[in-house]
């Protein structure tokens, strides 16, 4: 056995995923407006990374002190920091680099020293009709509870009021939640050229308009600061509390919860940093980063084009699937085979459309969905509502505890409660994760149930960015499994066996052991073995265990792992059948499945699970079985090609160094796009078989009325 280091720490193992994010920033290939929201994307993934990865360690370190000590917690911190210093130094210089090239594309985003008189006129004039009524200063004495007023998701501007040798502070927030952050300034007539200005340097150009009249002072100085909180919280134990009434109380807490990173503007004056760092009670286990002018670089998200559509990336319009529109309705295409959408490649309206008949169809008796982030205007709970009204009994499962949407989900629990929709809150220390919806007709005599199983979240905006798979079916044995899970979430106490669904925390190990352990017993055996897996996170030991043994008697392994990855490929003995890429690419890859080769009749699964401890134990998560032959072929398939990627893929190994997967004497192979040109000649494909056999059925009636 080798006595190399078993598994990668998750928490580095992330941030080398955020460097790969910044490659697709840095890739010259990628549309340029493009790449600076591949900057934002990488900005808001750090941010996240902080609240919950960087606060975990923190908190280990804290907590252990009273136990002598974390000596290994003490050097991850550390070596994160190191990692995230590089990373923030390459991200300033790809920042600049793609304000150059923006500007040879005459697109320009300037600050308050790069505008003419006639455009710092007009801001000046915006300023004072837009911005100021919004822009209220916190003056820092040596009394104020700094923490109390400032707000994690803002980006501030901390102010240096000089008088001879004296100095006195204030901070200003930056009012992006009523204010856009980018503002396109006129330009005199006849220039080619369109310019930009940041929300923040319209402020830097107007400080006078904010302090004059109301303190002294010979200079003005402005310096952009964030401070980032612990996203943790605790649950509240009152018996007489409501799950709702704990769930407001912790996310006051995270509102005030303490800082683990505190960042500011690289020349910002020593005093002001002592200053700051005192009044925000950072500790040494804290992330200090000297950045540049702009935090909150998450806004550059959403950065506006200005320029010609190429900047961006090219449309590629969402796909109807041939079962359902060639069907009189969403039941009728269910009932006649199972169907497989892949967003969003395949549009999302299907799904919405399915619980849009649900709600208003007379043979509906009963809805069941389980929520775990929706979109701002969801049409799904708009449909909830409406079948409710309709007389439906309706059941959402509401899961409070979704990181960062927890605020969303108090007020859809209480709009559906209002609406005489039943509102479960589920199981009590179990998170409810899985993507499940049970819709029960009554079609003449009998009880017919149609069941969506996913990968991904009932949320329309995240479906045209996330790649999921969305199963349908009235498969009896899989719709009455469906029904036994929310029966479960309902009632976790009463007996329950799953057959056919892979059901966290009740069978997901056991039956994941089960399927590995049968692969190992093929290759010993010399019949056809291997796994195939695709998820977001591996990072259980149990499961890495567990494929290193699958390896180790030869069982080929390949992985498309998107985050963290703890396993280690390639150790001599241990691991070395099993390689692992990861894809990049204009979606988020976010499917979670598991193909296993079976002594050559391959088991498919799709899962809302990834390969995480918490979700094969403590939350309740459902994978499901594809049991259609198409269908299980046509996720092979859609492996294959991201397998292929020649563009997008991306190596993972124990040095982290994400080097792309050499290309050789292939084709270039960018398996999105590929994905997507496939899956639109499958639906070519299925409505031409349609045809023909309309053709021959009207053939053969011709042929008997003869």
């Amino acid at each position: 056995m080798s006595t190399e280091p078993l598994y990668i720490d998750k928490e580095l193992s992330w941030l080398s995923f955020n460097e790969r994010v910044l490659q697709e920033a840095a890739d010259k290939s990628v549309p340029l407006i493009e790449r600076v929201r591949f900057l934002g994307i990488f900005s808001s993934n750090t941010d996240e990374f902080y609240k919950v990865r960087f606060a975990d360690v923190k908190r280990r370190i804290l907590i252990s002190q009273e136990r002598g000590g974390d000596e290994n917690a003490k050097h991850l911190l550390s070596k994160i920091q190191s990692r995230v210093l590089k990373m923030n130094q390459d991200f300033d210089t790809l920042y600049n680099e793609i304000l150059l090239e923006m500007a040879r594309r005459n697109i320009f985003l300037v600050n308050e020293q790069q505008i003419d008189d006639n455009q710092a006129d007009w801001l000046k004039r915006y300023f004072r009709s837009s911005i100021l009524p919004h822009v209220t200063p916190i003056l820092l004495t040596d009394d104020i509870d700094l923490l109390q007023f400032l707000k994690d998701e803002y980006s501030y501007l901390a102010i240096d009021m000089k008088q001879g040798e004296s100095s006195q502070y204030a901070l200003i927030e930056i009012p992006t939640d009523q204010l856009p952050r980018f503002i396109k300034v006129p330009e005199a007539k006849g220039k080619n050229r369109k310019t930009l200005i940041l929300l923040d340097n319209i402020i830097r150009l107007c400080l006078d308009d904010i302090f004059n009249g109301f303190f002294d002072y010979d200079s003005l100085s402005a310096y952009s600061m964030k401070m980032t909180r612990d996203a943790e919280y605790d649950l509240s134990q009152e018996v007489d509390h409501s799950l709702l009434e704990q769930m407001s109380e912790g996310l006051n807490q995270r509102l005030t919860a303490m800082p683990v990173r505190f960042v500011y503007q690289r020349d910002m004056p020593g005093e002001m940093i002592e200053k700051l760092s005192n009044l925000l009670k950072v500790s040494s286990y804290d992330s200090i980063i000297p950045g540049g002018r702009y935090h909150n670089f998450k806004d550059f998200i959403s950065f506006p084009n200005i320029g010609r559509k190429y900047l961006e990336n090219k449309p590629l319009p969402s796909l109807d699937s041939y079962h359902f529109v060639s069907a009189r309705n969403a039941f009728e295409a269910i009932k006649a085979q199972d169907i497989l959408l892949y967003y969003p490649y395949h549009s999302f309206n299907h799904m919405t459309e399915f619980v849009r008949q649900a709600a208003f169809d007379p043979k509906v008796r009963s809805i069941h969905i389980n929520i775990y982030r929706v979109a701002k205007n969801s049409r799904i709970i708009d449909s909830m509502i409406d079948a409710a009204n309709n007389g439906k009994q309706v059941t959402v499962v509401v899961e409070l505890q979704a990181r960062f949407d927890e605020e969303a989900n108090i007020e859809w629990a209480r709009r559906l409660t209002e609406s005489d929709v039943r509102v479960v809150f589920g199981v009590p220390g179990l998170k409810i994760h899985s993507k499940l919806c049970l819709v029960t007709r009554q079609e003449d005599d009998a009880i017919v149930r149609y069941a969506h199983v996913g990968t991904g979240n009932f949320h329309e905006k995240t479906a045209r960015i996330y790649t999921d798979f969305s199963l349908f079916t009235a498969d009896p044995e899989l719709t009455n499994e469906v029904r036994q899970v929310f029966s479960f979430i309902q009632n976790p106490y009463r007996p329950v066996k799953f057959n056919q669904l892979i059901v966290s925390p009740r069978n997901s190990r056991s039956r994941m052991y089960e399927l590995i352990d049968n692969e190992i017993a093929n290759a010993k055996q010399k019949l056809p073995s291997g796994i195939t897996l695709k998820v977001n996170n591996l990072v259980d030991k149990g499961l890495i265990n567990r494929l290193y043994q699958a390896s180790s008697v030869g069982v080929k392994i390949n992985m498309i792992i998107r985050g963290m990855c703890s396993l280690i490929p390639g150790i001599p003995g241990v691991s070395d059948n099993i390689k692992i890429i990861s894809i990049v690419d204009r979606f988020l890859e976010h499917p979670r499945v598991m193909v296993f080769e079976n002594n050559g009749d391959p088991e498919v699964y799709i899962s809302s699970a990834d390969w995480m401890t918490r979700n094969i134990d403590n939350r309740i998560e459902v994978g499901c079985p594809i049991r259609h032959p198409d269908l299980k072929q046509q996720i092979i398939d859609i492996l294959n090609i991201q397998f292929s990627d020649t563009v997008k893929a991306r190596i993972l190994d124990k040095s982290m160094s994400n080097e792309y997967v050499p290309r050789g004497n292939k084709r270039k192979i960018r398996s999105q796009i590929e994905i997507y040109d496939y899956l639109k000649q499958s639906e070519k494909k299925r409505q031409k078989q349609a045809s023909l056999k309309a053709e021959e059925i009207i053939t053969e009636n011709n042929e008997n009325a003869a």
